[in-house]
């Protein structure tokens, strides 16, 4: 499989996916360490991938999300933005509602 194609399953099997340097446990960045405390103070899982071990998601993500720095947060396959979008967020009480409401069981509509 191309690493894009990787990177398009991976955002799309994944209802909230961070990209970023390192681990949610041992961050490798101040950025990625900003993000994840944001994410986690939310209180709901995440999928993350770590591009330091991914050097090829690292190259290519760029081009792909037209966005150039890490971390990148994903909610229901769009591009939030990276930490200072994250933070912001997060401060106004809007990250929360996102990640909660990406969180909840799908409905079914009848």
């Amino acid at each position: 499989m191309e690493t894009i194609e990787i990177i398009k399953d991976q955002i799309e099997n994944n209802t909230i996916i961070l990209y970023m340097k390192g681990s949610p446990e041992q961050p490798q960045c101040g950025f990625s360490a900003q993000a994840t405390q944001a994410l986690m103070a939310c209180g709901e899982r995440f999928a993350y991938v770590d591009i330091l071990q991914n050097p090829d998601i690292r190259a290519t993500l760029p081009g792909y999300a037209n966005w150039p720095t890490f971390p990148q947060l994903y909610i229901k396959g769009e591009l939030v933005g990276g930490c200072d979008i994250i933070v912001e967020l997060y401060e106004k009480g809007e990250l929360a509602v996102m990640i909660k409401e990406a969180a909840e069981p799908k409905s079914e509509s009848k």
